[in-house]
């Protein structure tokens, strides 16, 4: 028996916040302060991805071809559980090149725990720390997502086309 059954559910209102220019340009300020932090390098993927957190934190080399500049998201780290071919911008490769050599222990990880054996799992007191300094309210880590998408929107890319970008169906 479920004991909740015909209790009606909470509407919850759908947040949509992302940065704007000036919050853009304080936070991305506050993250070239630490130009070598895995958590600032990792927020900056995910600002010019567009990625999950998860996605990002679980990355490892094997899905990105610097090269041809993109990145092959594996079914099993997709919300939608099917591979993405994600394009990436050029100021995102840069920043893949500085970790690869940031990289001592050659992890297979971008983003490898203190051993270098697993993924770093969290990267939220840093995010506070980051939104604190850069005077940021009511701001999520999901919000760099929608900023992102918000930025791909305003420079011209169709709706259909930003959606397929950040792996909606």
């Amino acid at each position: 028996d479920n004991p909740v059954k015909g209790i009606e559910r909470y509407q919850e209102e759908k947040r949509e916040r992302w940065l704007d220019e000036h919050e853009l340009s304080r936070f991305w300020g506050e993250l070239e302060r630490y130009p070598i932090h895995p958590a600032a390098l990792a927020l900056k993927i995910l600002l010019l991805t567009g990625a999950r957190k998860s996605e990002v934190l679980q990355a490892t080399w094997d899905q990105f071809d610097l090269e041809k500049g993109v990145w092959t998201k594996p079914s099993h780290l997709t919300k939608q559980k099917k591979r993405e071919h994600l394009p990436l911008s050029e100021q995102a490769l840069k920043i893949l090149i500085q970790i690869k050599k940031l990289n001592k222990n050659k992890s297979q990880y971008l983003f490898p725990n203190q051993k270098g054996e697993k993924s770093m799992r969290d990267i939220k007191s840093f995010w506070e720390k980051i939104i604190k300094e850069a005077n940021l309210k009511n701001i999520r880590i999901h919000d760099l997502r929608h900023t992102h998408a918000s930025h791909l929107v305003s420079s011209g890319l169709s709706l259909s086309i930003v959606g397929k970008l950040l792996g909606h169906t």
